[in-house]
């Protein structure tokens, strides 16, 4: 069965992530469906993000505005 991050994998997107109390957004692009993390690429940095942590992930509009 594919995950539902599957999709977004190769595309920049904005992941809405609980960190205790606080939730924020994270701007990147989603490198890796892992089996519990997803992979990002944020500001030249990989980092994996538990699943559990993540709210929503939406496509980054900002990506499409022109420059």
């Amino acid at each position: 069965m594919d995950s539902a991050y599957a999709s977004w994998v190769g595309l920049p997107v904005v992941l809405r992530v609980a960190l205790g109390d606080i939730k924020v957004p994270l701007r990147g692009q989603m490198l890796k469906d892992g089996g519990d993390t997803v992979r990002m690429r944020i500001d030249g940095w990989d980092i994996d993000i538990y699943k559990t942590m993540i709210l929503a992930v939406e496509e980054d509009a900002m990506v499409l505005l022109p420059a």
